[in-house]
């Protein structure tokens, strides 16, 4: 019996701007949403006081941005697969400083949250345009290594943003949050105008026709590898996410961390992202992504397991500390492999793989989001049930859904001789 052998690990082109450079291009793209979401969140009781708003009101910014940073990939994505990357790229940029500036002035929650979806759908282009350049790009072992590179520079975003925006709200306003990421926006669109080129040729491109995008979209959520794939990176993220919306109330409310502290341990905890990505990029050429990706898996279920039980059984700090930081962690080692495997075989229509890849993550997330309070402000449990769960069912998606390259091999033969 012949055995498939391995994804190719060479790059389909090569970018004509230098390497470094063109990491932190698109690794700013991909920091949009983090970025977009998170800096403003310390801003929210401020907000909530100078628009006269509910709480409840206010927080609708999160869910307007949510919602449309999901449409916006499901839109862009496929457009991009048509036209080209850099047309949708640019236009979604100017989109987002329009909505960035917009929310700057907002006079009123209600057109807050209107100018939040605005910014939303922009900032949706740089997320599903720079993880489908990457697969324009790079195909195999090579590619995995480009998402691994990447960690430098968005690993650390979903977990500085808060401490960014606490920041910035020393010096200035809530305001002043939306004007930096105008100003964030304003630059990335100057650069990808004048150093991007053009990844994706005229003729890999596919239409985006109505008929044919949903069809695109069912047979994507129709393959069972695929879908495992990525329901492995978004249920990883929703455990981040559980993780960023629940920590501060469990180190600082629960174990007594002053925010000086906790601010210490959110950034040692984004560095274990880095460091454990770098490392996935290093040695992802001697061992399959599919065997990394496993093992990025397995040790963040069971690392999700000691959070649960450091946070049941009331442990000392350094109890909870020690299995957070090997969960976080571990982020930079399923997000890079789960990325490439699933883009893997969608090398015509990169744009709308990568749009479904990042709904699912932001879409887990969110819903990962309000479970960590659902305990109210005095207990750790409710976001150590959701980050080991969340662990878990990745773990269970990756194992019931895709296959290894050994076992689709003995199945092509098994057509082959039947036919």
């Amino acid at each position: 019996m012949t055995i498939a052998p391995e994804r190719v690990a060479e790059p389909l082109a090569r970018p004509t701007t230098g390497r470094a450079r063109f990491v932190l291009i698109l690794g700013g793209l991909s920091a949009f949403g983090p970025l977009s979401i998170d800096m403003y969140l310390p801003a929210l009781p401020q907000m909530a006081g100078e628009l006269r708003a509910a709480d409840a009101t206010v927080q609708l910014t999160l869910s307007a941005f949510i919602i449309g940073l999901a449409l916006g990939q499901l839109i862009l994505g496929p457009l991009s697969d048509a036209i080209g990357r850099r047309k949708p790229l640019v236009a979604g940029l100017a989109l987002y400083i329009v909505g960035s500036v917009l929310c700057a002035f907002a006079p009123s929650a209600d057109l807050l949250i209107a100018a939040r979806a605005v910014q939303a759908f922009g900032a949706a282009a740089g997320i599903v345009i720079a993880r489908a350049t990457v697969r324009d790009l790079y195909s195999g072992t090579a590619m995995t290594k480009f998402f691994s590179l990447l960690m430098l520079v968005n690993g650390l975003a979903p977990i500085l943003a808060p401490i960014i925006g606490g920041q910035i709200l020393t010096w200035t306003s809530w305001r002043g949050v939306f004007v930096c990421l105008s100003a964030f926006g304003a630059i990335l669109l100057a650069v990808v105008f004048f150093l991007l080129p053009e990844p994706l040729p005229e003729e890999r491109r596919t239409p985006a026709r109505f008929g044919s995008v949903m069809r695109k979209y069912a047979s994507l959520l129709g393959d069972r590898s695929f879908l495992g794939y990525a329901l492995a990176s978004g249920l990883m993220f929703g455990s981040l996410f559980a993780y960023i919306s629940g920590s501060s109330f469990a180190l600082q409310g629960v174990y007594g961390l002053s925010p000086q502290a906790y601010s210490l341990v959110f950034g040692l905890n984004g560095i274990g992202i880095v460091l454990v990505g770098q490392l996935n990029g290093r040695i992802v050429g001697r061992f399959p992504e599919r065997t990394l990706l496993t093992v990025g898996l397995v040790v963040a279920a069971l690392a999700g397991f000691g959070v649960l039980t450091a946070v049941v059984l009331d442990l000392s700090l350094i109890g909870l500390l020690i299995p957070l930081f090997i969960l976080v962690s571990s982020i930079g080692m399923v997000a890079p492999n789960a990325s490439s495997l699933a883009l893997a075989e969608q090398a015509r229509s990169a744009g709308s793989a990568s749009a479904l890849l990042g709904v699912l993550q932001f879409v887990v997330g969110g819903l990962a989001t309000p479970l960590v309070g659902l305990g109210g402000p005095g207990t750790a449990v409710p976001m150590g049930i959701a980050m080991a769960g969340f662990g878990v069912l990745a773990l269970l998606a990756f194992g019931t859904m895709t296959r290894s390259p050994r076992v689709l091999a003995a199945e092509s033969v098994a057509v082959t001789g039947a036919s």
